[in-house]
């Protein structure tokens, strides 16, 4: 008797192991999906909530505007569409060398701008 008590506690003691080790392993897993839907939340947003991007006219230069107010004097929106979100997004990068000019329209900006 005291032989089938002795391997039933280290089958119950390999058991919890296990299900430790599943534990973790299911939390590693919730984590990595976790990190993975989130994509682009992880990086720098271009604005806080409540506020939308602005840039200037005929220059490389942006900021950001409260949600209910209008762009200030020297500024414009972005073209619906090329708003950039995130820092180093591919609108950001775009507006780097480009903007709108007075009319609208979308032109190249020389480097240094």
């Amino acid at each position: 008797m005291y032989g089938i008590s002795r391997i039933g506690r280290a089958a119950t003691a390999r058991g919890g192991r296990r299900a430790s080790r599943s534990a973790a392993g299911l939390a590693l897993a919730a984590a990595t999906v976790a990190v993975l839907t989130t994509g682009c939340s992880m990086q720098d947003a271009i604005c806080s909530g409540g506020e939308y991007p602005v840039m200037t006219i005929g220059g490389t230069g942006s900021a950001c505007v409260s949600d209910d107010e209008d762009p200030p004097k020297g500024y414009v929106r972005y073209p619906k569409g090329k708003v950039p979100e995130h820092v180093d997004d591919k609108w950001d990068m775009y507006w780097r060398t480009h903007s709108v000019d007075k009319n609208g329209r979308i032109i190249e900006v020389p480097a240094g701008s």
